[in-house]
Formats: structure tokens, sequence, C-alpha cells
């Protein structure tokens, strides 16, 4: 099992695939997984490629030499960015994801995640921070506040 769960935060060791036929769609690829990893505080303890998603994913070396890496410990999971990368749809991602998760690890997907923040919402936290520490913007309209 990993140290962290997938989408998690901690010290994982994972290792970046991509399958792409021009070099500079396999470079942006590692590049997105490596920021995806870097934002969890995973450890990319490799990076593996392939140039011919037209071939079947078991017989990829790139992919053999991670499922390697996986089994014998060297990583946790596996971050991809792209499910295109491993599958040709969201059933056959999910289905592989179970498969490494029965070999110990996980199958993480790049993906562009949605701002966690709502609009006005620092201004809003601030308020409450403020407040808190006993302090309003309104200390000398009200009789007895400390400022």
């Amino acid at each position: 099992m990993p140290n962290s769960p997938s989408g998690g935060l901690g010290h994982v060791p994972v290792a970046v695939y991509s399958c792409a036929a021009e070099p500079p769609a396999v470079r942006e690829a590692e590049r997105r997984a490596r920021n995806y990893a870097d934002a969890r505080h995973w450890h990319v303890a490799g990076v593996w490629s392939d140039d011919d998603p037209a071939v079947p994913l078991d017989t990829r070396s790139g992919w053999s030499a991670i499922t390697g890496a996986l089994s014998s410990g060297l990583v946790r999971g596996i971050v991809v960015a792209g499910a295109a990368h491993v599958t040709n749809d969201a059933a056959q991602f999910a289905a592989l994801g179970v498969v490494i998760r029965d070999r110990g690890g996980f199958l993480a997907e790049a993906t562009n995640s949605p701002s966690r923040h709502t609009p006005g919402q620092h201004e809003r936290r601030r308020s409450l921070f403020e407040a808190a520490a006993g302090w309003t913007p309104w200390g000398r309209l009200i009789p007895g506040s400390v400022q």
C-alpha cells in the first residue's frame, strides 16, 4: 500500500509514464505529471515513455519497466498526464487502476483540478481571523472594544 492514499500528500515514490508519437507531446505529458506529483510531495523515482499509442499497453517497453518497478517496490504509484496515455476510455482506466491497486500501488491521472477557492473567500477568512483576534475595523465605534 502507498504511504499516503492516491490524491493525498506525503513522500511517496512514483513513476511518471507517457505514451505519444511526438516528442513534444511526451515532454508536455511528463511536465504535467511531474507537476501533479510535486504538488502532492510525491518523489518522482523515474520517468518512462513509449512512442506508439497503437501498441497494446502490456507490450510497451516503458510500461513493462514501470510494472517491474512497481513489483520490486521501487515505486508505489504511477502518474500519467491523461488516461489516454494508458487506456482508451474511463472504464478501462478504472479497471487498470484496480489491477495496480491489487499489486499494492495506485494509478493517478494528472488532472487540472478546479480551484478550491470561492470568490471573496480570502476576504471572508481575513475577517474571521481578525474577529477571532478581537480586532474589528469598527473598533472605535464600539464602546469597550480593545484596539
